[in-house]
């Protein structure tokens, strides 16, 4: 595949599936390898398969990301099989129980935070210092509209996502004039497996479905796909100047 990314190499993270694949698939297309990591065999091995049936060239690392010893393996991986870590889409995440503050378990408070939180801090601490060595490089968060604006019943996602934004927005002070950029994409929401089929399982109860579109000023749900273009633009060239941002891609969602 020939593109803007020839010669360079992408790491995404929860590239099994949804904004994850998308995002791998989007840098593909544009020229770039992928290491595609996920938790779930599986969905990251039918990731790089789909990659490599386009043309593409791609790697799959079976990571925890909330395991420090497994994210720099992960890490380390891309630039053994590579030589290089040009972009970092720290996007694994989950969506947690629905839940009020008092009543949201503790036990899967922790898990959130794990996952949503401390897993972007970890890939960030190991990314970085490769991207250094080489001069530079572009890290894009996932974050969600729910880490500029409260949900009710959400409070560990609500609250690991505006941990990633704040996170993000102190990597890109500390690494400006080091030639890597990081900013957070804060997508509304998107028809994946994760609004789809667990959480609030859209994908299974039109009406559920229908009252979460006209949440948005476009009344409809978002695509992955459109996530994805905006992950690859913010690692592009084109986005130059545009570091410590949270983007938001959210239908006027959050414009209300």
């Amino acid at each position: 595949m020939a593109g803007q990314f020839d010669g360079k190499v992408a790491l995404v993270t929860g590239a099994g599936g949804g904004i994850g694949r998308a995002t791998a698939l989007a840098f593909a297309q544009q020229g770039a390898k992928v290491v595609a990591a996920d938790i779930t065999v599986e969905g990251g091995e039918e990731t790089v398969r789909q990659i490599k049936d386009s043309g593409g060239d791609a790697t799959f690392v079976g990571t925890d990301v909330t395991k420090a010893a497994e994210v720099e393996a992960m890490v380390n991986k891309a630039v053994d099989s590579y030589g290089r870590l040009d972009f970092a889409h720290n996007n694994a995440g989950t969506e947690g129980a629905l839940a009020t503050t008092v009543d949201y378990p503790e036990d899967v408070w922790n898990r959130v935070l794990a996952i949503n939180l401390t897993a972007v801090w970890l890939g960030m601490k190991y990314e970085i210092p490769r991207m250094l060595e080489q001069g530079g490089g572009a890290i894009v968060n996932t974050a969600s509209i729910l880490g500029l604006v409260g949900f009710p019943t959400t409070p560990a996602y609500t609250a690991s996502k505006h941990g990633v934004v704040g996170l993000t927005k102190v990597a890109a002070l500390e690494n400006a004039t080091q030639g890597i950029r990081v900013n957070a994409v804060c997508p509304g929401w998107i028809e994946t497996p994760m609004v789809m089929e667990r959480g609030v399982a859209a994908g299974a109860n039109r009406e559920v479905y229908d009252q979460i579109a006209n949440m948005h000023p476009v009344k409809r749900l978002g695509k992955a796909e459109e996530i994805a273009q905006v992950v690859v633009w913010l690692c592009s060239d084109a986005a130059s100047f545009v570091t410590g941002q949270p983007i938001t891609v959210d239908g006027a969602y959050t414009a209300q």
